[in-house]
């Protein structure tokens, strides 16, 4: 039913994503108050504008680039999720690649795309050294509980970019 394959620089491009929809309705929210991690209610509509596609093919294209995987999930070939993993070793002793992105389209969110994906990215990311998948994590309550179900933790070290750049976001990490 799906295809998955590692796409090459060249392939990513903006109309690559012509029929992928990142529309994720968000009604709670896990946040962090003082030592604990509660759910609250935060209700907003996260989607990409036609900037941020093109900040996300750039980046993409980069992290092949550099050496790093972004593998794609294909139905009737339209792309429908996407992972990549940065090739640049994280973390005090360098046991963290960067999951540095993880998106299913709306239309086919839950039907184990997003998990073969993950299981992808650990592979790769096991096969090229590191220890430990690092993941800044959207902190909707569904996408909590799908990186929880995939084996992920609060990350023991939390990497200040990321946590800079999106202070809400769930700091994650998963053995490889």
């Amino acid at each position: 039913m799906f295809q998955y394959r590692a796409l090459a620089q060249h392939e990513i491009t903006r109309e690559l994503f012509r029929q992928f929809t990142r529309r994720q309705v968000v009604t709670a929210c896990w946040r962090r108050e003082g030592d604990a991690w509660v759910v609250r209610d935060d209700p907003f509509v996260d989607d990409w504008s036609e900037s941020d596609y093109q900040f996300l093919v750039s980046c993409l294209q980069r992290t092949v680039a550099g050496g790093g995987l972004v593998c794609a999930a294909f139905s009737n070939g339209a792309l429908k999720g996407f992972a990549a993993v940065t090739p640049e070793p994280l973390g005090p002793d360098q046991e963290y690649l960067d999951l540095a992105a993880i998106h299913v389209s709306q239309e086919l969110r839950g039907q184990g795309i997003g998990r073969a994906l993950f299981l992808t990215a650990k592979q790769w990311a096991g096969a090229h050294g590191a220890k430990k998948l690092y993941i800044s994590a959207h902190s909707a309550v569904e996408s909590q509980a799908f990186y929880r179900s995939m084996g992920c933790t609060e990350a023991a070290w939390q990497h200040p970019e990321h946590v800079a750049a999106e202070p809400f976001d769930c700091q994650l990490e998963c053995p490889v």
